[in-house]
């Protein structure tokens, strides 16, 4: 399932989105100095080193020691945080 849920989450990047209060938990959770957060994420979900996994309605992106979470329907960006262990 990897390959094509990987495929079609790049080809909706455009479609990238979140709410204020996603902004607000992902620039927190990342210690992120940027105003852009959904550019930030898009370009590290673009990333060489993203892996990108589909479990149920949300993609994961796995890319340098952050997981980055995904709506699959309505590609909103729910949160992102450092992986586990980092």
């Amino acid at each position: 399932m990897g390959e094509s849920s990987e495929n079609e989450l790049l080809y909706h990047l455009d479609q990238l989105l979140t709410t204020e209060l996603g902004v607000l938990r992902i620039k927190r959770n990342l210690s992120l100095d940027t105003d852009d957060v959904v550019k930030w994420c898009r370009e590290q979900i673009l990333s060489a080193s993203a892996i990108i996994t589909r479990k149920g309605k949300n993609w994961y992106v796995d890319v340098d020691h952050c997981v980055i979470t995904v709506n699959a329907y309505s590609y909103t960006i729910i949160t992102a945080h450092r992986a586990k262990g980092c």
